[in-house]
């Protein structure tokens, strides 16, 4: 099959900057000596994930219990998954895969891990958790001043076994600058390594220290001390990536494939793509509409979106006529493959694969 024969709005990967994204961040984790766990949640993919795996990759970090029993029950042995879990319901399902999963969770306080713990205690079984230090993006995850205590309140829980502790700088998708990424991909390893030093220092033992995000990756796991890098989006990056500095158009395997269905006037096309399948994610780390439309000079956006239609503001000298196809850089590519049933795997014009996504909807 050609690209061209693909039913609008598709979603495409290029294979060969696939490979080529998945086989560089394996690279740069084996010159800083640390371990790679990429994060599923961007392609929520089997087939990706075995050919992250295939590349070096320790295991698989995932966002939601449901994606581990996607990721489990298709083989895969050794999961984080990087949320901080809670409920007596997660710790049951969680009990039926520790049999035949080397599996961990993550955690940011003593009462959300008692939930877990009293699960596994009653079963007379461990559960291997890692606390989540905040950095600095003040989501979830203890200050890293509190992370002996709570670390100490964690471990002396029957049930659960303390493996490390692990961060997300995702305040890096707002800097303004390559410097400035770099210097929040310092942080983030520097207070990471500060906080497992503290806890080692209160007596608890830590094996795993696991920095996370794309951007600030390279810098953050050159610190000494860190362990363990889990990128997700670098495997499609996307506009916003390239909108942080921290790589090029020619490095974006994702795009989507959409079909002009009006013009209404010269300065705007609509086309068969819409939040449901480009999402309604900002772009990082400024707002600029929705997707660089990629045919013809870069300089058109996605302006506006509404569910089925994407409305492009036409940059002077550019025009659009119905029924031509254009290819869109979606600012944020994790969402748009959730929102998709497959990908297709495309090289030079010409479908090789279909990647379906089976942790699609998996939000629990």
């Amino acid at each position: 099959m050609q690209i061209d024969d693909l039913e609008t709005p598709a979603v495409v990967v290029d294979l060969g900057i696939l490979d080529r994204n998945i086989a560089g961040m394996a690279q740069a984790a084996r010159r800083s000596g640390v371990a790679l766990r990429p994060h599923a949640k961007t392609h929520k993919c089997v087939e990706i994930g075995r050919m992250q795996l295939a590349a070096g990759a320790r295991g698989l970090s995932v966002a939601k219990t449901g994606e581990a029993e996607v990721f489990a029950a298709a083989g895969f042995d050794d999961l984080f998954i990087a949320y901080p879990v809670v409920g007596e319901d997660k710790g049951r399902r969680l009990l039926a895969l520790v049999d035949r999963v080397r599996i961990a969770v993550g955690v940011d306080s003593a009462e959300g891990a008692l939930t877990l713990a009293q699960v596994f205690q009653s079963a007379g079984r461990s559960l291997d958790v890692l606390l989540k230090v905040d950095v600095g993006f003040h989501r979830v995850g203890v200050a890293p001043a509190a992370a002996a205590g709570v670390a100490g309140r964690i471990t002396a829980l029957p049930g659960l076994h303390l493996r490390g502790v692990f961060t997300h700088a995702g305040h890096g998708y707002g800097a303004e600058t390559p410097d400035r990424l770099a210097q929040i991909g310092r942080e983030e390893g520097t207070l990471l390594v500060e906080a497992a030093e503290a806890v080692r220092a209160a007596g608890v033992p830590v094996e795993v220290v696991s920095v996370g995000s794309t951007p600030t990756a390279p810098h953050a796991m050159a610190v000494p001390g860190v362990t363990e890098v889990r990128p997700g989006n670098y495997v499609f990056r996307d506009a916003s990536q390239v909108g942080l500095g921290a790589c090029g158009l020619e490095d974006c395997a994702l795009t989507v494939l959409a079909t002009v269905v009006s013009v209404p006037s010269p300065d705007r096309a609509v086309v068969d793509a819409g939040s449901k399948t480009l999402s309604s994610d900002p772009l990082r780390p400024r707002p600029g509409g929705h997707g660089l439309v990629l045919s013809g000079s870069g300089a058109s956006r996605v302006e506006r979106l509404s569910e089925e239609h994407g409305a492009i503001a036409v940059a002077p000298g550019e025009s659009f006529r119905v029924g031509q196809r254009v290819r869109i850089l979606p600012n944020h590519a994790c969402v748009v493959a959730n929102l998709q049933d497959r990908l297709w795997g495309v090289r030079e014009g010409r479908v090789e694969t279909e990647f379906r996504i089976d942790a699609r909807g998996r939000v629990q």
